[in-house]
């Protein structure tokens, strides 16, 4: 007995629809962990016997050797790959704005999910190269020098979207191995990261630690734990998880000897003051084997930068394994600061080098590209809203 007609255009449409919906639902890889990897690989047909291993390859594939397309790799069979392009894809954000300063830094405007932008800086120097994360679109802090503080916070940033930013700096920079070659025997050019980008790591931080454990693991982009410094305006709360769970180096933004200056730079310190924030950082090496705390301090005119307040930083910080990284304040369109002169700069770091602390004055880089945190977007932001009126005025 032969079907009826209608049977098989309806059964067609049924198996038509499941398709679509699953190619317009791969499942991004990049910035999975190892468990959530194998997982995915499971729900998608991997046996379970063989999971441990195909995760360690598709891993190594997408970490060590930087390859975005299933057919490329080769140690997997062909029906496997299928599977996995069937299934998946390997993202990363779109690079929209790349600048080159003359001094080698680069400047990376990327766009992610929802159309949003980040902004990632790589800063080459002659014993290392570091690229500067961001974390969220936006910041809730509002710290009164920051640029990044005038923009609001829009949304935090994925495992996928922060790892994915060291993943289109080592595109740019050409890093990942050639093949048939060990990923250690290549020139490390990005060779440290900093979470000192847009945002506050320690507000977005199972985000933040699941791309840092992706950066360290061995089999992968392998950064030490060394290599990596979280700096954080001081979310008390959450600085003894970060020892425990990520244990890489920590900054914190401080800028003032006092509360009632700080509480106006950053204003976070009103929720968590000086003293709960060095009770905090005290542990902080302790725990995560940290060799010292780098307190980063911008030199403000009039504001912070007296000898008083050098003396009263040291004081501070006694009993701290330290470093100070004095940072020129990066002026910009409306700032309501000034930077200290060279001068006092120099002063104030010779009185805390006299008190055993290194104090070295970070040279400002990418000046002309505008490499400043917050600056190239901010600009981005200005030329649309420029396009918009004109747009508007002419009726297009």
């Amino acid at each position: 007995m032969t079907n009826p007609a209608p049977t098989a255009p309806i059964t067609q449409d049924v198996l038509t629809i499941p398709r679509k919906a699953a190619a317009e639902a791969k499942r991004n890889l990049v910035g999975l962990t190892r468990p959530d990897l194998r997982a995915a690989l499971i729900d998608a047909g991997t046996p379970e016997k063989q999971a441990k291993m195909r995760e360690t390859q598709v891993w190594q594939w997408i970490y060590a050797k930087g390859v975005r397309d299933f057919s490329q790799m080769t140690n997997l069979a062909k029906p496997y790959r299928a599977l996995l392009a069937e299934n998946f894809e390997i993202r990363v954000p779109e690079v929209v704005v790349r600048k080159v300063s003359e001094d080698g830094t680069r400047k990376y405007l990327v766009r992610i999910a929802g159309g949003h932008e980040v902004e990632v800086v790589y800063i080459p120097e002659d014993d290392r190269g570091t690229l500067c994360v961001s974390s969220q679109v936006g910041c809730t802090l509002t710290c009164s020098f920051c640029h990044t503080g005038t923009q609001k916070l829009v949304r935090n940033l994925t495992a996928s979207e922060i790892i994915g930013q060291v993943m289109i700096a080592r595109d740019d920079l050409g890093e990942w191995p050639e093949p048939g070659r060990n990923p250690k025997d290549e020139t490390r050019l990005l060779s440290n990261i900093v979470l000192m980008g847009m945002g506050e790591p320690l507000y977005n931080f199972e985000n933040v630690r699941d791309a840092m454990k992706i950066a360290m693991d061995p089999e992968g982009i392998s950064l030490s734990r060394r290599r990596i410094t979280l700096s954080t305006s001081g979310v008390v709360p959450e600085i003894a998880r970060t020892a425990e769970e990520i244990g890489c180096q920590l900054a914190v933004s401080f800028h003032a000897t006092t509360d009632a200056v700080r509480d106006t730079l950053v204003p976070i310190n009103k929720r968590w003051n000086i003293q709960e924030l060095l009770d905090a950082l005290r542990e902080y090496p302790k725990v995560s084997n940290s060799e010292r705390i780098t307190f980063e301090y911008v030199m403000l005119k009039d504001v912070n930068d007296s000898d008083e307040d050098a003396r009263r930083l040291i004081e501070l910080i006694k009993g701290i394994p330290a470093k100070i990284n004095l940072i020129p304040f990066n002026e910009w369109p409306g700032a309501p600061y000034q930077r200290s002169s060279n001068n006092r700069i120099r002063r104030f770091a010779d009185i805390i080098y006299k008190a055993g602390y290194a104090s070295p004055i970070r040279t400002p880089r990418g000046e002309d590209i505008m490499a400043a945190c917050g600056q190239l977007k901010s600009a981005t932001e200005r030329a649309r809203k420029s396009r918009a009126q004109i747009a508007a005025e002419t009726g297009l």
